[in-house]
């Protein structure tokens, strides 16, 4: 900072007459502060690192007092700063106006590998801080060990849960998955499945790792109760305001399983719970239905958060919220923005990737690309459906994606939730659909379900078992060539 740039600063700071994010005022006219470790440990912490103004006192209306001695001031800001650790290495500027000195001291951001930078005299626990608007606050016990994380490159995806026994996962489902990761290696092809388990991350030492529980156990919520996904649909725009007649939730569920019927779960209650948009063409007059959110956005916000969410100790007992609200859509994960990434590179920069394994295996399940793609197809769908871009927020642990509402005045309202289109249920809806014989891959077109197996054991079977819907090959339930009619009326069925 030049003394140029350094008067006007002051200046500015009169006119404005607040502290902000990144600049934080000391009289220091009878002496230097003596504990300035808070703001130099908040400021380390953050990109964009900070400015110490001396001279200036706030309690005076930011009225420019001066300094005491701008030589004296220096020398025990240095001091303070050699207290910190990593050590903090201001750069200071001076300038005398009006007859007074004034100094201020630029703190840089340290690297994310560097941090927490914290005063040594209290220890990385509490000596910790970051910036929060124009305050200094102690860092959580998550945010230190988010960069410890990083640094060390912890793999809290291939974690061994000790408790987790191969008898807890579905065989049918591993053997798939390591099927699909033989095709076309075939040199993995020639190593015995414990050993490929082993060399992929889904065990260690013989025991299943968290990325095993979370996609392929029978119910990893046995060992993991938090680690779901809950869904609510509020009547405001707000947590907590009340509908017409008290409620608060139009729709209130707590999603369990796998990752990838999560997915799928989640992705209904959003169908169900999202209004259905009536386009009208100016030039033609014919009407299209679109739903109040693009529903391909919807899962990439929803896969984002299950792929990159935290899954350490430390959160493990948190799960990923899902919030429609009448103005916005939001899905808030554990875990902020994991290593260097910062908000505005989103979508631009290939990342870090904090759950390695989660994503490679979850490509391989054929639910991602993996490729980095899923902001840019976010941003895509809600331009074509002429929304605003979405928003993505870091705060402080816990990563924020929010799609708002554009302008509605082109667009007509259906009268109810799509979960009323066709006059019916989902039930009801396949019921109906099966009506003439229907194929495994046509039932999931229909649902709008990716996982084929999922679509069949989690919509179909429960409609067999209750004699609604009959096999043509009941002696091979698993066939190709198997085709699912209804034998019962639709509207009979959900009774």
């Amino acid at each position: 900072m030049t003394p140029v740039e350094l008067e006007n600063l002051i200046t500015h700071t009169q006119a404005l007459k607040a502290e902000t994010q990144t600049l934080e005022l000391k009289a220091a006219a009878q002496g230097c502060p003596s504990r300035l470790y808070d703001t130099l440990s908040s400021f380390s912490n953050q990109d964009e690192g900070g400015i110490l103004l001396f001279g200036i006192d706030e309690q005076r209306d930011f009225t420019p007092v001066g300094v005491y001695n701008a030589q004296d001031l220096m020398k025990h800001v240095t001091e303070q700063c050699g207290q910190m650790t990593p050590l903090v290495r201001p750069v200071f500027t001076t300038l005398l106006k009006d007859g007074k000195a004034f100094v201020s001291a630029e703190i840089p951001g340290m690297d994310v590998t560097d941090r927490p930078c914290f005063y040594a005299g209290k220890g990385r626990l509490k000596g910790s801080y970051v910036r929060v608007g124009d305050a200094d606050q102690p860092m959580t016990e998550y945010e230190i060990y988010s960069y410890e994380a990083f640094r060390r490159k912890y793999q809290d995806d291939i974690r061994p849960i000790e408790q987790a026994g191969w008898s807890t996962l579905d065989k049918d489902s591993l053997e798939q998955y390591l099927g699909k990761l033989k095709a076309g290696r075939p040199h993995l092809s020639r190593l015995k499945p414990e050993e490929i388990c082993e060399l992929t991350g889904l065990s260690r030492e013989g025991i299943p790792t968290l990325a095993s529980v979370l996609l392929f156990s029978l119910f990893p919520q046995g060992h993991f109760p938090q680690l779901c996904l809950t869904a609510v649909s509020v009547p405001g725009t707000e947590v907590g305001q009340l509908g017409p007649e008290g409620e608060r939730f139009l729709d209130n569920r707590r999603v369990e399983g796998t990752l990838t019927q999560i997915l799928e779960e989640a992705l209904a209650f959003v169908r169900k719970n999202i209004r259905i948009k009536t386009i009208i063409d100016p030039e033609t007059g014919k009407r299209a239905d679109r739903e109040e959110y693009p529903l391909t956005a919807v899962r990439e916000a929803i896969l984002n958060a299950l792929i990159h969410r935290d899954y350490s100790i430390h959160t493990e007992g948190m799960p990923i919220q899902l919030l429609l609200f009448e103005d916005r859509f939001e899905v808030r994960s554990p875990g902020g923005l994991y290593g260097r990434l910062r908000i505005d590179q989103l979508g631009k920069v290939q990342p870090d990737t904090r759950n390695p394994v989660l994503a490679v295996a979850i490509e391989a399940l054929g639910e991602t690309e993996n490729r980095y793609s899923g902001i840019p197809t976010m941003r895509r769908e809600l331009a074509q459906a002429g929304m605003p871009e979405p928003e993505f927020r870091d705060e402080r642990g816990t990563f924020v994606v929010c799609f708002r509402k554009g302008d509605q005045t082109s667009i007509q309202e259906a009268a109810g939730p799509a979960a009323a289109r066709d006059a019916g249920t989902v039930e009801e809806k396949l019921l109906r659909f099966c009506t003439v014989p229907r194929s495994r891959q046509e039932i999931a077109d229909f649902l709008g379900i990716t996982s084929v197996p999922y679509a069949i054991k989690t919509h179909v079977m429960p409609l067999v078992e209750r004699g609604l819907i009959t096999l043509s090959l009941p002696e091979k339930p698993r066939s190709p060539r198997q085709r699912f009619t209804a034998s019962s009326s639709p509207t009979s069925s959900s009774r």
